[in-house]
């Protein structure tokens, strides 16, 4: 569809650029990244400049978390990393509750953004198109983690396979989400010859909790849903598990990437990377909100994006996704 061609268009249609200062040599190694970005060392991610005048140093350091869910619910759970954020890097560490995946990444790309957790299919973009180099994610204490593609149904509705949604109302977030979109997308028309508008009538919630109650509530025949984030969900009441049904589960995906803005001056990116690595989860609102998901999520590992995305962009290979930027 031309529409998923030009989701890297859409999302960066608006305003927000970075500053000229910040633009890289016009000529340089860049494979699919931005033409403001180099990567001279084949990693997929954009190097940091190579003036120290381009490097960015602020006083206060803004994070994000992928807006899966209500921010403001997440802003306790991360207070205490943040805090710790602070005292390893010697910054003040502001929490921003962004409120869409396109707002999150514009606030990266312009500047406004420092570091984040990119939800799974935001990942590619924030990569190509604003300079973000993931470098960790949640896993358990043995290095186990992913989450799975769960499409979902009211436990009394009559569909009991995929075949069964044909005419059907299925929910979906948004297009830059992995298992919000893309993979349910790609594996209703290749495995099920099922089109949007022609086999089924698309609709878009916005977040996978909005999904979630929504088909509790049974205002959506079915629901393309992140399984980690509806367990969650589940965990602390925020729905009732006895409405749900589900009809069918993907293969495992990468949960969020975590990671900083490209042009973060080197050595604050280090501490950053350091703040990820020596948080003591135990006794945590984080442990306790993410050690929920199956596997528990309760330590940082290292990650590659060119490796552990690969899945991924080979869905939005599939999708005919383009990571172009305007």
């Amino acid at each position: 569809m031309k529409t998923k061609k030009l989701v890297g268009l859409a999302l960066f249609g608006m305003a927000g650029v970075f500053a000229s200062s910040f633009a890289q040599a016009a000529e340089c190694a860049r494979g699919e990244l931005d033409k403001k970005f180099c990567d001279a060392n084949g990693d997929m991610v954009a190097d940091a400049p190579t003036d120290p005048k381009q490097w960015v140093d602020p006083s206060t350091l803004v994070f994000a978390y992928t807006p899966v869910e209500d921010p403001e619910v997440y802003r306790g759970v991360w207070e205490e990393f943040l805090r710790h954020m602070e005292k390893t890097t010697g910054k003040k560490v502001q929490f921003f509750p962004v409120q869409s995946n396109a707002a999150q990444l514009e606030a990266m790309r312009a500047g406004r953004l420092h570091v984040a957790g990119f939800n799974t299919g935001s990942n590619p973009l924030a990569v190509n198109c604003a300079g973000f180099v993931p470098f960790t994610m949640m896993a358990d204490k043995k290095g186990a983690y992913g989450y799975e593609m769960e499409i979902i149904v009211p436990a009394d509705s009559s569909a009991q396979k995929i075949e069964d949604l044909k005419g059907k109302t299925i929910a979906f977030t948004s297009q830059t989400s992995n298992s919000g979109y893309k993979a349910p997308s790609a594996l209703l028309a290749s495995t099920y010859n099922m089109q949007a508008e022609k086999d089924y009538k698309p609709a878009f919630s916005g977040k996978h909790d909005n999904s979630v109650i929504g088909v509790a509530n049974k205002d959506y025949d079915a629901a393309a849903v992140a399984n980690s984030v509806m367990n969650r969900m589940i965990a602390r009441n925020a729905v009732d598990k006895s409405k749900l049904r589900s009809i069918y589960k993907s293969q495992s995906f990468p949960t969020t990437g975590y990671g900083y803005v490209y042009n973060l001056k080197p050595e604050l990116a280090e501490k950053v990377k350091q703040a990820f690595f020596s948080f003591d989860w135990e006794g945590t609102a984080l442990l306790k909100e993410f050690s929920k998901a199956d596997p528990a999520q309760e330590a940082f590992i290292p990650i590659t994006y060119k490796e552990h995305w690969a899945v991924v962009r080979e869905i939005d290979k599939a999708m005919n996704v383009s990571y172009t930027c305007q």
